[in-house]
């Protein structure tokens, strides 16, 4: 096992630098350096703007630093590396940036703080609201897909497979507007007492941990938990519910019931075992967005999650945060894949990693 987990991970190597170059070369196709100063700049501040952040040296080095500074974007922030101020004849002051060859760890160019901190600040809060809603809507999914599967073409069936085509149809935004709304905003201008919160007061949420505390995360997490598993809950189920039918036209389905085995002990033992390869997989595919976040969740809600804060790198053309995402990302999806495949080892026998 270790063995194939060696070999996939150094195949996946070149994939994963593959990403980051073309992520890099995308990103590169605007200019951020005018972005972050503005239309009323300076040559001198555009020309010392730029070498702050590197963008003077050719592509190739520049894609070597930030896969220096990716090996060790978790090291905390020297202390030496204080920005200072200096003056540059009548222009306006410019602020004189420590050149990224120089500098021991990659900085946000919007924030200037380093990137090692803002996704270790990030994951947290993303966790507190993605963790239950992997948990919660696997588990109801795989559940309903079992008693529709069992119900096939009877009356429960139509109604659970109606609802699950009516919450894949609904656009997520309706559901976070509507939710705001019902579950937050109007009952708590009736009942003060009301738990649920509209969104985060960025004010009130300090440190990396806070929404763990059960009050903070019933207040601000589970609204939106709710709002996930709602959305999600229709396509998951769509998928157990066709991976369960084809189970139950299978010959062991007709030998447990054959030599009398309940229905229960049919659906939740023999079925559900051998439906495990299609379950991990799905669970796999999901299991990387419990550290990136939920995009629209974390922004309406003013959740300070890794989809948040994405999103204003972006807005902002923060490039070193942008990468850094990107290649996280990118990491997850590869470190799911590798793991399905040992997990399909595990569940199924007849299974080899070769």
């Amino acid at each position: 096992m270790w063995n194939y987990i060696l070999r996939r991970t150094l195949y996946n190597i070149p994939v994963f630098l593959a990403i980051i170059f073309l992520v890099m070369v995308a990103l590169r196709v605007t200019d951020p350096v005018s972005a972050h100063l503005g239309k009323n700049a300076t040559e001198e501040q555009i020309r010392l703007k730029t070498e702050a952040m590197g963008l003077d040296q050719p592509f190739i080095v520049q894609y070597a630093v930030f896969l220096r500074d990716l090996a060790l974007f978790w090291k905390p922030v020297p202390d030496e590396e204080v920005s200072s101020v200096a003056q540059s004849g009548e222009s306006p002051a410019i602020k004189v940036e420590p050149s990224p060859w120089k500098r021991k760890v990659t900085r946000s160019w919007d924030q200037d703080l380093p990137v090692g901190k803002m996704i270790f600040d990030a994951v947290p809060p993303s966790i507190a609201v993605m963790g239950p809603t992997l948990v919660i809507t696997a588990a109801i999914a795989i559940v309903v897909g079992l008693v529709s599967a069992f119900n096939r073409g009877r009356t429960a069936d139509k109604i659970l497979m109606f609802l699950a085509v009516i919450g894949m149809s609904i656009s997520v935004l309706v559901y976070i507007i509507l939710g705001q709304y019902f579950g937050a905003y109007l009952p708590k201008q009736r009942y003060s007492a009301w738990p649920f919160e509209v969104a985060v007061d960025a004010s009130a949420a300090g440190g990396r941990w806070f929404f763990f505390a059960p009050a903070n995360w019933v207040a601000y997490c589970m609204l939106p938990v709710i709002i996930n598993v709602i959305v999600a809950l229709g396509y998951d189920t769509r998928f157990y519910r066709a991976v369960m039918v084809e189970e139950t036209r299978k010959d062991y389905i007709r030998t447990a019931r054959a030599k009398g085995a309940s229905t229960a002990r049919v659906m939740f033992v023999h079925m559900l075992k051998n439906a495990m390869i299609p379950i991990i997989t799905r669970i796999m595919i999901s299991l990387p967005f419990v550290v990136t976040g939920s995009i629209l969740i974390e922004v309406y809600f003013n959740i300070p999650g890794m989809g948040r804060t994405l999103i204003n790198a972006i807005n902002a053309k923060d490039f070193p945060v942008i990468q850094t995402f990107t290649a996280l990302f990118a990491a997850l999806f590869i470190a799911s894949n590798i793991l399905t495949d040992v997990l399909y080892a595990l569940a199924d026998p007849r299974v080899r990693l070769s």
